[in-house]
């Protein structure tokens, strides 16, 4: 907008002229370049999440500039200051919300766990995996899709892989009897499962919502159940492979 690059200039001349003072002029001198800093960093994460509102309404081809600007209340030369296209915004946002579902995995596969019955412990993996893409519905526009930019693919290709080689090793520690091959698929297939019921969920809103988490839960407990039960002559289901 016209007033906020008045007042960023008001800011850089002000700043400007308080650096030919002396250095004892003064903690307003070093005060000023962040304020100016954190303004920046105010406006983009106000253009990201107006990016985020327009790639989920029209996809990532669909999604231009002006409307970004626009669904962020700002003018196009403003998105400008900051992001040169649309593939700058996609990268920008793609690589926060990756570094957030890092974090949320992260806290979902932890060894502590498998300490929980098997019913407890998909609550306490499955919930906050579920609850970041309800909450951030962009992630999944951005991970999809051919013309999604290649750093942005690459950088999900890696973080799939990571995810599937914690879901093994969950599954393993949880179900040390569970033969390396066994263990391999059932976690490919748990982990298949998922991705198939959370497009689902995601497809919903409200109680409807809710009741396909919950069918999600009840395929994923009625999967791995059996594995956790003993067969009737006491050998771990795991032992053997089903027919």
């Amino acid at each position: 907008m016209p007033e906020d690059r008045a007042e960023e200039s008001a800011v850089t001349a002000r700043s400007g002229s308080r650096t030919e003072e002396a250095p004892d002029a003064g903690s307003g001198t070093a005060g000023r370049p962040r304020r100016r800093q954190a303004r920046g960093e105010a406006r983009i994460a106000q253009l990201l999440e107006a990016a985020a509102d327009v790639f989920c309404a029209s996809g990532y081809n669909g999604a231009s500039t002006n409307a970004i600007a626009r669904e962020a209340g700002v003018s196009p030369g403003t998105l400008y200051q900051f992001f040169p296209n649309k593939e700058a915004i996609a990268i920008e946002l793609g690589e926060r919300l990756m570094d957030r579902w890092r974090e949320t995995y992260g806290a979902a596969f932890v060894v502590s766990h498998v300490e929980l019955p098997l019913e407890r412990m998909l609550d306490a993996v499955l919930d906050p995996l579920i609850a970041f893409n309800c909450e951030n519905p962009a992630f999944a526009v951005l991970t999809h899709g051919s013309e999604i930019p290649g750093v942005i693919t690459r950088e999900h290709d890696a973080l799939h892989a990571t995810m599937l080689t914690r879901t093994e090793q969950l599954l393993r520690t949880f179900l040390p009897e569970l033969p390396a091959d066994r263990a391999t698929r059932t976690a490919e297939m748990s982990f298949v499962l998922f991705k198939a019921g959370l497009d689902l969920v995601m497809a919903h809103e409200g109680a409807e919502r809710e009741a396909y988490i919950r069918e999600l839960k009840t395929v994923m407990y009625r999967y791995l159940e059996p594995l956790v039960c003993d067969t009737p002559d006491g050998a771990p289901a795991g032992s053997t492979d089903t027919p």
